[in-house]
């Protein structure tokens, strides 16, 4: 874990009330790997007290990417930084996801719903490097909830959009288009993020057809790397069932280690 005190915001895109910033930090981005997170300090001030932690959406040789929506008091904050700001970051952390070499020449599934997407671009380029043929899937309530749908095309991705009412591409949820598409073909490997509802009928589609799949779980995290205690899931490891740090011990996590809550099943 690397902390950077004097991340650089060097770019700044938005989209309503969704956001890409990017941030100058080489230490960071010489070590991070898809599925892993940064822990951004919003604010100088006592209010609010916590670090938010985002995942990092891409990387090059001397920055990172972040792509967030505003969804309350931390993520408000942070988009009102301008470029030029500097941010406190701590990162690169976590466990990300798993892929290589072993899916060269394979079909492979990349399924996220709304902000959810922000940890798949940077895996999509990173499996499409070891030769493996990603197929995207990215689901919204509507367009102006699935911005970054003309960055996958720009990198020539297979992309299947979808809309809840319809305004682009498939008209429902992302779990419908991903289940009709999945008559069709079977990926070697599913990854998703997003809503955990979502994630989890993705996960009993993949369990139906014996897909391996691996899922980024979203948490509220107060520390980022496992003092706080603030993100336990219960995770099954070894047969047993227990409660796992999220940002620890994930938040990458394969579809046969979570337990999915009762309300969810």
């Amino acid at each position: 874990m690397i902390k950077d005190s004097q991340a650089r915001i060097i770019d700044k895109k938005s989209w309503n009330n969704y956001y890409l910033f990017s941030l100058e930090s080489p230490r960071i981005a010489s070590q991070a790997h898809p599925g892993q997170f940064i822990m951004i300090r919003i604010s100088h001030h006592p209010h609010p007290l916590l670090r938010r932690p985002l995942s990092i959406h891409s990387k090059d040789e001397k920055s990172i990417d972040i792509f967030f929506q505003v969804s309350g008091l931390g993520t408000d904050l942070l988009s009102q930084k301008k470029v030029g700001d500097i941010l406190d970051i701590l990162g690169p952390l976590g466990k990300g996801f798993h892929g290589g070499a072993s899916l060269n020449g394979k079909d492979v599934v990349a399924a996220g719903g709304g902000r959810g997407i922000a940890p798949l671009y940077f895996l999509a380029k990173e499996l499409r490097s070891h030769g493996a043929l990603v197929k995207i899937f990215y689901g919204g309530k509507s367009l102006e909830d699935i911005p970054l749908k003309e960055k996958f095309k720009r990198e020539n991705f297979d992309l299947y959009c979808s809309t809840d009412d319809g305004s682009f591409g498939f008209k429902g949820f992302i779990t419908e288009y991903l289940k009709t598409e999945l008559e069709k073909f079977t990926p070697s490997r599913i990854f998703s993020c997003g809503p955990e509802e979502m994630m989890k009928k993705i996960a009993q589609f993949a369990a139906k057809k014996n897909i391996p799949a691996e899922f980024s779980l979203e948490s509220v995290m107060g520390c980022g790397f496992g003092v706080c205690w603030g993100c336990v899931k219960r995770i099954k490891k070894n047969g047993e069932e227990g409660w796992v740090k999220i940002c620890e011990e994930g938040p990458v996590f394969s579809s046969e280690e979570i337990v999915w809550t009762e309300e969810e099943k």
